[in-house]
């Protein structure tokens, strides 16, 4: 699982060799730049006086041990649609990592974001907490794919664009933004032909997951790099067909986002 979740790439400040998963990356975004918390386990200034269920919270309804809500720039939204066994499964690994004592870094927001208990009506608007729901019309590979694509694969976080509030726009789902994580392109990945992946191969789609490597043989960059070689290229090959099946079974949509 911490793997399907891009190995939480985000809370290593790797482009300044940071400590692994000790947080303090500046992720820049429309409405401000955020710096991703230390999720190691210590103690003092990570998440080592946590509890399980204090963790589970924090996955599924975006609210700290203290009941303070999350900035959706960490994908709760995505996270909540996994099964607590799996999140039980993803806390039992970062509970084992190696401690780093390094304290978290306060956001650099306008002055009206920085106040979080507007995230109430935020996450009254956008946030689901049910965990996904298995189609019994589709194949158990499509089904493991939706499950990895929309759940802890957190996609649509940054392929899908954004409304003024910062939700997912629903009728651009995946198909592209130029607000991508640090102000990357994030490209189409419907399956649209002319703007998107329409013309790959299922097997295209998971060679990527493996090496970064494009069907014209040029490879990723930036952040979607840092996700396969810290997460999606040690999922097993069963898991990287599965993104694919789904992904290309996805209704297309164009978005000229380049």
């Amino acid at each position: 699982m911490f793997r399907a979740a891009a190995g939480c790439s985000c809370h290593t400040d790797i482009p300044n060799d940071g400590p692994r998963l000790a947080g303090g990356r500046a992720i820049e975004t429309p409405f401000g730049t955020f710096y991703s918390p230390n999720i190691t386990p210590d103690p003092d200034t990570g998440i080592g006086g946590w509890t399980q269920e204090e963790f589970l919270r924090a996955m599924t309804e975006g609210a700290s041990p203290s009941g303070e809500h999350y900035y959706p720039v960490f994908p709760y939204p995505s996270y909540a649609r996994m099964t607590e066994q799996d999140l039980v499964d993803l806390w039992a690994y970062l509970s084992r990592q190696a401690p780093v004592e390094r304290p978290n870094r306060a956001h650099e927001l306008p002055w009206l974001l920085s106040w979080r208990s507007l995230l109430f009506f935020w996450k009254w608007w956008y946030l689901d907490e049910d965990e996904a729901v298995t189609d019994p019309e589709r194949s158990e590979q499509w089904n493991r794919g939706a499950y990895l694509v929309n759940g802890p694969a957190h996609c649509g976080e940054c392929h899908t664009p954004r409304d003024w509030l910062g939700g997912p726009d629903g009728s651009m789902a995946l198909a592209g933004t130029t607000e991508g994580p640090e102000g990357e392109l994030a490209p189409n990945i419907t399956p649209d032909p002319e703007t998107g992946i329409g013309r790959w191969h299922a097997a295209d789609l998971a060679w990527l997951l493996e090496t970064g490597l494009l069907p014209d043989g040029d490879s990723v960059q930036g952040a979607m790099a840092e996700a396969i070689d810290q997460g999606y290229s040690f999922l097993n090959a069963d898991d990287r067909d599965a993104i694919a099946d789904y992904l290309l079974s996805r209704p297309p949509v164009r978005n000229l986002v380049e």
